[in-house]
C-alpha cells in the first residue's frame, strides 16, 4: 500500500516538473544574456544578468509601468462589473419569479457555447459606430451587462443553496426584494463573488485578442499587447527582455489568487460545479 502511494507520488511530482519546466525555463532565461538563452536549456543559467529587467522595463517608446496601469485599469473595472452585474442577474435567476424563467435561463446558458468569434464583427460594428474603438469601453461596459454566462450559472448555483426561510424571515419583517439581496445574499456569498473575482481577473489581465481588436495606441495597450511588441515586424525578437517582462507579468496574477484562493474550493464546491 506504501509503496503504490509512493508510486503515485513519485509519478504526481514528474508530471509536476514536467508541466512547469517552461515557466521556470523561462524564469531562468530572464536572468541570461541573449546570446545564450538557445543555447543554454538548463534552469540554472552558467551566466547571471540582471539587465533584461531594466532593460524590458524601458525597451518600448512606452514606460512598461504604462502597460501595466492600462491593464490594472480595465482588469478591476471588468471585475467590479462582472461581480455587480453577474450576481444582480443570477439573484433573479435564483430567488426570483417572473415569466419564462425557465426559458431566459436556458437562452442564456447557451451562450455559453457560443463562440466569441461568432459575435466579434457585430460588436465590433456597434462599437465602430458608438465611437468605442480605440477606447476600454468594448472591454470595460459589456461586463456591466452581465455578459459573462459562467459566473451567472456559478452565483445561480451557489444561492440556490442558501435557505429560502431567510427570505421568507426577511419578507416578514418588511424586507424588500433589495434589501434581501444586499442583507442577506450578498454577505452570505463571499465564496461565490471570491471565485468569480478570480477568474474574471484572470481572463481579463491574460486576455490578447479583445485588446488587439479594438486598441490601436500603444499608449493604451495592456500588457500581454506589450509583450507582442517585443517582437518585431522583421522577427528580430528581444528574448531575454520578453521573458523579463512576462515574469513581471505574472507577479499581479498571483497575488491576486493568493488572496482570494481560499474563496476558490469553497466557491466551486457550494455552487455544485465540478470539473
Amino acid at each position: 500500500m506504501k509503496q503504490n502511494s509512493l508510486l503515485k507520488h513519485l509519478f504526481l511530482a514528474i508530471a509536476s516538473l514536467v508541466m512547469l519546466y517552461p515557466l521556470l525555463w523561462m524564469l531562468s532565461s530572464s536572468f541570461k544574456p541573449e546570446s545564450i538563452i538557445f543555447n543554454d536549456l538548463s534552469l540554472w543559467p552558467s551566466q547571471f544578468t540582471f539587465e533584461n529587467y531594466p532593460n524590458g522595463w524601458q525597451a518600448l517608446r512606452i514606460d512598461f509601468s504604462i502597460f501595466y496601469k492600462n491593464s490594472v485599469i480595465v482588469a478591476v473595472f471588468s471585475v467590479i462589473g462582472n461581480l455587480i452585474a453577474c450576481a444582480f442577474t443570477a439573484y433573479a435567476f435564483a430567488r426570483l419569479e417572473f415569466n419564462f424563467k425557465r426559458f431566459w435561463f436556458a437562452l442564456m446558458m447557451m451562450t455559453l457555447m457560443l463562440p466569441y468569434h461568432v459575435v466579434l464583427i457585430p460588436q465590433y460594428i456597434l462599437f465602430l459606430k458608438l465611437g468605442w474603438v480605440n477606447t476600454y469601453y468594448p472591454l470595460i461596459v459589456p461586463k456591466f451587462l452581465a455578459q459573462e454566462a459562467f459566473f451567472i450559472f456559478l452565483m445561480v448555483q451557489f444561492f440556490k443553496q442558501l435557505p429560502r426561510e431567510l427570505d421568507e424571515s426577511a419578507m416578514m419583517d418588511g424586507c424588500s426584494v433589495f434589501r434581501i439581496f444586499f442583507k442577506i445574499i450578498v454577505p452570505l456569498s463571499t465564496p461565490a463573488f471570491g471565485t468569480a473575482a478570480i477568474f474574471s481577473f484572470y481572463w481579463t489581465w491574460e486576455d490578447f485578442f479583445g485588446p488587439l481588436i479594438y486598441l490601436n495606441d500603444i499608449e493604451k495597450y495592456t500588457v500581454p499587447l506589450a509583450l507582442r511588441a517585443f517582437v518585431s515586424a522583421e522577427d528580430l525578437s528581444f528574448y531575454g527582455e520578453s521573458f523579463a517582462m512576462s515574469i513581471l507579468s505574472l507577479i499581479p496574477v498571483f497575488i491576486f489568487f493568493i488572496i482570494f484562493q481560499r474563496f476558490i474550493v469553497h466557491g466551486i464546491a457550494m455552487s455544485g460545479i465540478k470539473g
